[in-house]
């Protein structure tokens, strides 16, 4: 009897730890670029793309592809997120109403934008921490490696995959996922 109890409690321990390694974006809450409370639960139901973005860098016309992939599938339970970082030689320096006025003005960016966050180092957002350790997201550890990096986060806001920042929006193989089932 005591065997059995021993087994019964080390198997529910082991349930216990592998549904609580692999949470969701759900769980966040963000700062839009407004400055307002912006809860990630508001986006169960919908793919999301995360992205990092800045206005002076090499890879900045990939706002006017991020706009179009928006515009097409936002009515299809499709949402990007923006997140504006500095942390790729300084191509985001300005303030949060500096690269709302940038986007708007130059690409007509109508998804959501965030507040500017740190996506890596001492100082990475706690969403990015998620997004790039296996530990928190249950799927694979990566780096940001640029700006315009894209993770892919499915209906349940689980990770699916990261995508390279040279990865045009548009990509093949992005828009399968986007319109699979």
């Amino acid at each position: 009897m005591r065997v059995i109890f021993i087994l019964l409690l080390a198997t529910s321990v082991s349930c216990a730890q592998s549904t609580t390694m692999k949470k969701s974006i759900h769980t966040f809450t963000v700062e839009d670029i407004n400055g307002n409370p912006f809860s990630l639960e508001s986006l169960k139901g919908k793919k999301v793309m995360i992205v990092n973005t800045a206005s002076k860098c090499g890879l900045t016309p990939q706002y006017e592809k991020l706009e179009a992939l928006y515009q097409q599938y936002k009515d299809q339970n499709f949402v990007i997120v923006g997140f504006p970082a500095n942390n790729f030689m300084w191509q985001e320096p300005g303030s949060n109403d500096d690269i709302k006025a940038f986007c708007e003005k130059n690409y007509g960016v109508s998804f959501p934008m965030m507040s500017k966050i740190s996506v890596k180092g001492k100082n990475q957002h706690p969403l990015y921490a998620f997004l790039t350790k296996q530990q928190q997201n249950g799927v694979q550890d990566s780096s940001v490696k640029w700006n315009f990096q894209k993770y892919l986060i499915d209906e349940n806001g689980f990770l699916v995959d990261v995508v390279s920042p040279r990865t045009q929006p548009n990509d093949p193989a992005i828009l399968r996922w986007l319109t699979s089932s």
